[in-house]
């Protein structure tokens, strides 16, 4: 098979790998019909995160099963799927307390590599979700960026407590951002503010549900935050960039009692422990359960209440993920699709 490997900083190429097959009896084979490059990926690729010798990339995936183990029962050959970027086995304790992320079994697809055109899943019962049918074409997307990206935004929303009543501030204007904006409009916040200065994004964020545009960042977006807000802060705040500037804006932009919701992978970040302790604000957030939220998603989408694929706004072929890769990191693309 074909599949993106990074071999250093800025260097993805699409080259021969071997097929996968079953490992251990839980696992499933599926025909990838869709991966996509994560703003996560940017990380290795800038050099911010060592690489330990060439790495297959890719964590984000929807498919057709091939083949499963002998112990899978709940999916089958044939049926379209959607999976998390953690799998996990949707039993253990933690699973039932609804953090598969940290499932005790868990494993991080981005070491299998999903941006591939066959992909092994492993605890494929816990973590493949199939939808009700074949889906039309025109769904895929949005299915795919159930994988990861709007799960994530969904789980940031929760996290920051955003529903009726409630002023929810976004910052960072990525999918993941964006995502967090159509997930807190529809857990029913009354006010959306959307911290972007790029006119695309402001304009996929209204489209999501944003109700304001902040185009401030640090201290004077906090300011501006404030001002919108009567001086005290929104009740929830989504973080989705993972910088020590994004993460003490996002506390800062908060209101006394208000929720932090933070997913944004996080590097290099140290919290003041007084200014913490003074903010007097919840902090809640980390890698998303998405397997959690996948049925429910899934749901939205089939019935075409939400359409989270308009994050993707660069299709190409997988033999071109390099160009791909280079495109999110010149801020070109917001998100890219990658068709194996």
């Amino acid at each position: 098979m074909r599949g993106a490997v990074l071999y250093a900083p800025g260097d993805v190429r699409v080259e021969d790998r071997p097929d996968p097959a079953i490992i251990e009896p839980t696992d499933a084979i599926i025909r990838v019909t869709a991966a996509c490059i994560c703003g996560s990926d940017l990380w290795p690729y800038r050099g911010v995160e060592k690489l330990d010798g060439p790495a297959p990339m890719g964590h984000e995936y929807v498919g057709i099963v091939e083949e499963v183990g002998d112990q899978v029962t709940t999916i089958r050959p044939g049926q379209f799927v959607v999976g998390s970027f953690w799998a996990s086995d949707n039993t253990c304790e933690i699973c039932r307390a609804g953090y598969q992320c940290a499932c005790v079994q868990r494993v991080l697809m981005g070491t299998i590599g999903t941006q591939a055109q066959l992909a092994r899943v492993p605890l494929a019962d816990g973590t493949l979700v199939a939808t009700p049918g074949m889906p039309d074409a025109d769904l895929v997307p949005s299915l795919l960026a159930a994988s990861d990206v709007l799960g994530t935004g969904w789980f940031a929303a929760v996290a920051a407590a955003a529903g009726p009543g409630k002023t929810v501030a976004v910052v960072g204007d990525g999918a993941v951002g964006l995502c967090g904006v159509m997930a807190a409009k529809q857990l029913g916040a009354e006010r959306i503010i959307a911290m972007s200065r790029h006119a695309p994004r402001q304009e996929l964020a209204r489209q999501f549900g944003a109700t304001d545009i902040v185009t401030e960042r640090g201290d004077e977006g906090v300011a501006k935050i404030k001002e919108l807000t009567n001086g005290l802060g929104a009740h929830s705040v989504v973080e989705a960039v993972g910088t020590q500037e994004s993460m003490m804006q996002a506390i800062h932009a908060t209101r006394p009692g208000g929720h932090v919701g933070f997913v944004g992978v996080a590097h290099d970040v140290a919290l003041p422990g007084d200014e913490l302790f003074n903010a007097v604000v919840h902090v809640h957030g980390g890698p998303a359960p998405v397997r959690q939220y996948l049925p429910q998603l899934i749901g939205l989408i089939c019935d075409r209440t939400i359409d989270p694929g308009k994050v993707f706004d660069l299709t190409l072929p997988l033999e071109e993920a390099a160009e791909g890769y280079r495109a999110m990191d010149e801020r070109r693309a917001i998100k890219v699709l990658l068709q194996p």
